[in-house]
Formats: C-alpha cells, structure tokens, sequence
C-alpha cells in the first residue's frame, strides 16, 4: 500500500501537463513515462477530465475504432487515478468475464486481485487496480488492456 492517500492535481482551472504530472507523481513518474509512452502500441488515447464530486484530475484511456459498417465506436479500457508520490490504474470487468481473466497471462498478484475483488452496482462490474509506484506492475496492466479491449463490454 503506497503511503499517500492524497491525490494529485487538484487545481480545476489547469489542464494537466506533463510539468504537473511530474511534480504531483514525483520517483514514480517514470513508470508514468513508460505507460504512456505503450499507449499508442496498445491503440490507446488517454483523455483527463476533472471529477468535481473528487476535486481532481483523473484520465481515462480509451480505445476508439471503427466497426466494419464505418461506425465510430469507443470504450473506456482503464481509469488512472494520480496521487501525491504515485498513480493508480483500475481495469474494470463485468463479473462474467473473471474466470477469463484467470486464464490470462498475468502474474499470481494480479490474479489475487482478479479473485478477491468485490463486485459493485447493478451490472456486477469490479476493478482491477493496481499502484504503480515503478514499473513492476506495468506488464499485467498491459496485458489486462488487451483483455479488456477484446470483450464485449
């Protein structure tokens, strides 16, 4: 568990920079560096939006592709979540798919997480969330993407 709960980039009038993202995530903005620097691999657009009920600064990243009749469509494949010293990344599921997700090539922490995670609301949706302090956990988030870029929902 990283040691601050405060989260970071809190000023509503600014739009996040990579200046304010460095100094908010501080050590761990390399593995910052390193996953954003994958998104484009990974067809992936990080977009951040300010959560008034939260006061701060959140990004999504979104997977955006066109169906073979020419209809644009998205998803959102992960939510990431800056804090003081650290940044979070949560995949999100629908319960259906968590015996999937245990067959993924991800490591024994990731599926401890995949296990154990309770469910939230009326669609049984629950979160894979990770704290990225370096870059060890980068590998099962990569991989928990292209789960999720696969499914349905």
């Amino acid at each position: 568990m990283a040691k601050s709960e405060i989260l970071g980039l809190k000023d509503s009038a600014t739009i996040p920079t990579e200046e304010a993202v460095k100094k908010a995530l501080g050590d761990s903005y390399s593995a910052y560096a390193t996953f954003q620097n994958a998104l484009a691999g990974l067809e992936l657009e990080q977009q951040w939006q300010w959560y008034t009920p939260h006061k701060a600064w959140y990004a999504r990243g979104q997977y955006k592709w066109t169906t073979p009749r020419g209809t644009a469509r998205e998803k959102t494949i992960y939510w990431l979540y800056p804090f003081e010293g650290y940044f979070n990344v949560a995949v999100w599921f629908l319960e259906k798919n968590r015996m999937d997700l245990l067959g993924a090539d991800v490591s024994d922490v990731a599926k401890k997480l995949i296990r154990e995670t309770a469910n939230f609301g009326k669609m049984q949706t629950f979160p894979v969330a990770f704290e990225v302090l370096g870059e060890e956990p980068l590998a099962d988030i990569y991989e928990l993407i292209k789960c999720k870029k696969k499914m349905e929902a």
